[in-house]
């Protein structure tokens, strides 16, 4: 559905984009996680055909983007500050919605206004709070029936309860249309319970994109007790971090878990495995991010 190629954007000497490559299967929901100035933004401006790449591919269907009209109609995109008309309220911009999406589903609309009872539709947006603007940004958006819907920080500002709410209908639209989203986020644990793949984005470039199965499947944290020193796993395994406390060392390995744990006891007669756990998406990410100029933390023990 999404298809990046060697993505390229320079600004005034520096590179923000330097080589993208990211694919986004049509019905999934794709997680874009970066830290600050990895360049998410920019990417994200290149999908929705704000800027014009200097070099490479940016496709939704097999078609370029940028000033690409019937693509545009098809997609739905939620920044982090939302942008709406001075004093229009819900309504108005309802209204405006139904003109520009021929998809604009207006029974639709009045049908979710259960779902958003905190939203006075007659009041401006303006003079609502910024989770309620929010909140009204996700209605009109899912009442468009994008087929590819983009967000940025979606639910920065939202209470716990309406969080839920917001996926749950992301989740069910998904699910009835096949629609594609990607969302950028700093929340880790919450893509990690609606996510299908997952894009690193560091430094201009994708550094991992897998789905989150195979991320979590190939990298694990593995706990064990051993009288005598540091143990030792065959070549084929990549112990990422170790660190111990008297006898009890955990290490962050990549490779397969049982077959990371099956080497370690056969290789001593001494060793008790205690615990495989699977890594959360957020202790990934801190991994990676700490082989690529951050620092590992014991947060990840």
């Amino acid at each position: 559905m999404i298809q990046v190629n060697n993505l390229v954007k320079n600004f005034e000497g520096f590179r923000a984009l330097d080589g993208v490559n990211m694919q986004v299967k049509k019905g999934n929901i794709y997680g874009l996680v970066g830290p600050n100035g990895a360049g998410k933004s920019t990417l994200i401006r290149h999908l929705t055909g704000v800027y014009r790449q200097d070099e490479g591919e940016v496709l939704i269907d097999g078609q370029e983007v940028f000033e690409n009209r019937a693509i545009k109609s098809r997609m739905g995109f939620i920044p982090d500050d939302v942008f709406y008309f001075m004093q229009a309220n819900t309504l108005e911009m309802m209204r405006y919605y139904r003109g520009i999406y021929s998809t604009f589903d207006e029974k639709k609309f009045y049908r979710m206004q259960e779902f958003f009872p905190g939203v006075d539709v007659k009041r401006g947006i303006r003079r609502l709070s910024k989770g309620t603007q929010k909140q009204v940004a996700f209605w009109l958006s899912i009442c468009c029936q994008p087929d590819v819907l983009i967000l940025d920080e979606p639910v920065d500002g939202l209470d716990p309860v309406m969080r839920r709410q917001i996926w749950s209908l992301l989740i069910a639209a998904v699910e009835e249309r096949g629609m594609t989203v990607l969302v950028s986020s700093h929340n880790l644990r919450e893509l990690e319970d609606v996510c299908d793949h997952v894009g690193i984005l560091n430094k201009g470039r994708i550094m991992i994109e897998r789905s989150l199965t195979e991320l979590q499947g190939n990298i694990c944290k593995i706990q064990v007790a051993c009288q005598n020193g540091m143990p030792k796993l065959p070549e084929q395994f990549q112990v990422l971090h170790m660190a111990n406390t008297g006898r009890v060392y955990t290490m962050i390995v990549k490779g397969d878990p049982k077959a990371a744990a099956s080497a370690l006891t056969q290789d001593s007669d001494h060793l008790n495995i205690v615990d495989i756990l699977p890594l959360t998406l957020e202790e990934i990410f801190i991994y990676e991010m700490g082989g690529a100029d951050y620092e590992v933390k014991d947060i990840l023990f």
